[in-house]
């Protein structure tokens, strides 16, 4: 694991928090000189960040020296000017104004939020914080928000400095640096020195997580058979991730979400990727999808993507029979998914959907009391499951909605062996991951009428102790650290 270095412009700076061995001045920083052998982590902490000044020749050599560093020169450089953080930051305003409508006074004009290493103390600002650190990670963000015509934007974004701090806000910065990363605060444990390290990104929070709790345990176990050490991460790591050899995203992903940009980071990184990025794109949108599998002649439910002036069209030249299904491109596990009996359903869960997107898919109603998943790594079948529809209703997942909120009930599942899977099964769900690439999938299929037809391929699908390891048991966790080792040497 890197060493982590906090650099500063003088001691005093740092007087108001514990010592740490690995405090260094700008002055002791520059004679430190370049050692291969010892990969680093830099918290830039110099007072100034501009060009050319101790601040940003902290982050140049760190750069040349092949030492981590936040902030980077390429984030001094675009928070210098408002033409170039402006554009990023417009994508953060209708989150801002969600916020501002549900906790502020319409009296209120200006707001400044202080947000130490992605990390605020006031609650309903921590998404937020979090969305404005990744586009622009420094240590310390002083961001000025103004309203006008009804409407709130960020006027300014300014990096802060440990110096300027006042009591309550040191105790808030040493909270966010604590956890931020530990190391600095205390001496790490003795332990095994791994080959390869591997970050699995999770989100403790997450409903309804892509592996449960005893999974990520087992392919932490796994893990070290490979010779790799395996830790779990989460969204505010990101600025860690190059400390790590491979990532394994374990938390749904989306592309405008924090899980794509921990794919791309990584990527850029030359770290070993699951999902890549790619996959991420690929699968993440179901108009996509349907393209891809049709223009490779791969057989799904009959489907038409329409847009809102389309719909009455449709509805007239009567081209599927009702039931049928509506589906925003990148819904998951059955949210934003619709049966419709009738015309008048139709136009009322149309026009929900085209409030989020301008495109919808309508497709045929297939109903069967099971839906194949075969999951699938590098191009190879490795495990196979029928999911039972829940009870009284026409998908796997069913959520019931009560006074104490939403559960999620779902139907019975059966793990076989690839063996004992019919062998047109398995060759469809191969040639649709194929088209995506070679990292791990989870191809969601139906049979009708001696037919096998493509749902659709998720990008990190399922793999939960007690259901898909219910037949391979460990070597479903084995076979994936091994592809994960495979893929290290490589390199």
């Amino acid at each position: 694991m890197a060493i982590v270095y906090v650099v500063v412009d003088r001691l005093k700076d740092w007087e108001p928090y514990y010592p740490s061995q690995n405090l260094l001045t700008f002055e002791q920083y520059v004679a430190l000189g370049s050692d291969k052998g010892n990969p680093a982590m830099v918290i830039n902490l110099c007072r100034s960040y501009r060009y050319l000044s101790r601040g940003y020749y902290t982050a140049l050599m760190a750069e040349a020296r092949g030492h981590k560093v936040i902030p980077s020169v390429k984030a001094i450089n675009d928070l210098r000017k408002k033409a170039i953080y402006g554009l990023q930051a417009e994508d953060l305003e209708p989150a801002l104004n969600k916020v501002f409508t549900k906790q502020k006074s319409s009296e209120v004009k200006e707001f400044t939020l202080d947000i130490f290493f992605g990390q605020t103390t006031l609650t309903e600002f921590s998404d937020l914080g979090w969305r404005l650190f990744e586009s622009f990670p420094f240590p310390i963000l002083n961001v000025r928000f103004a309203k006008g015509n009804n409407e709130w934007h960020v006027s300014s974004i300014r990096p802060g400095s440990i110096h300027m701090l006042g009591e309550k806000a040191e105790d808030e910065f040493a909270s966010s640096l604590e956890k931020f990363d530990a190391k600095v605060w205390r001496k790490p444990r003795r332990k095994k020195q791994y080959r390869y390290d591997l970050a699995i990104l999770c989100n403790a929070e997450e409903k309804m997580p892509p592996s449960n709790k005893g999974a990520i345990k087992k392919l932490i176990r796994a893990a070290k058979d490979y010779n790799i050490n395996a830790e779990v991460i989460d969204k505010r790591d990101l600025s860690r991730i190059g400390e790590y050899d491979g990532l394994f995203i374990r938390e749904t992903t989306a592309i405008n979400h924090h899980t794509y940009t921990f794919a791309r980071a990584a990527e850029s990184e030359g770290l070993v990727v699951i999902d890549a990025p790619t996959s991420i794109v690929r699968c993440g949108n179901k108009v996509y999808l349907h393209e891809l599998l049709a223009a490779n002649k791969i057989k799904t439910p009959r489907t038409f993507i329409l847009d809102e002036e389309k719909v009455s069209g449709f509805l007239k030249d009567k081209v599927l029979d009702f039931p049928m299904v509506l589906k925003i491109p990148d819904g998951s596990f059955s949210m934003g998914i619709y049966k419709v009996n009738d015309e008048a359903e139709f136009r009322v869960r149309s026009e929900e959907l085209f409030e989020k997107s301008v495109l919808i898919l309508v497709q045929e109603y297939m109903y069967t009391e099971f839906d194949w998943r075969i999951g699938i790594l590098n191009k190879r079948a490795l495990y196979s499951c029928r999911y039972m529809m829940s009870k009284n209703h026409w998908q796997i997942y069913k959520r019931e909605k009560s006074e104490k909120g939403e559960k999620v009930v779902s139907g019975g599942d059966q793990a076989l062996s690839i063996r004992e899977t019919p062998k047109k099964v398995v060759s469809v769900a191969l040639k649709a991951a194929g088209l995506i690439g070679d990292g791990l999938y989870g191809v969601d299929l139906k049979e009708s009428n001696g037919e096998v037809y493509v749902i659709e391929v998720n990008d990190n699908p399922n793999i939960d102790a007690g259901v898909e390891d219910r037949y391979l048991g460990d070597d479903l966790y084995a076979k994936i650290m091994e592809e994960f080792y495979r893929r290290f040497e490589g390199r």
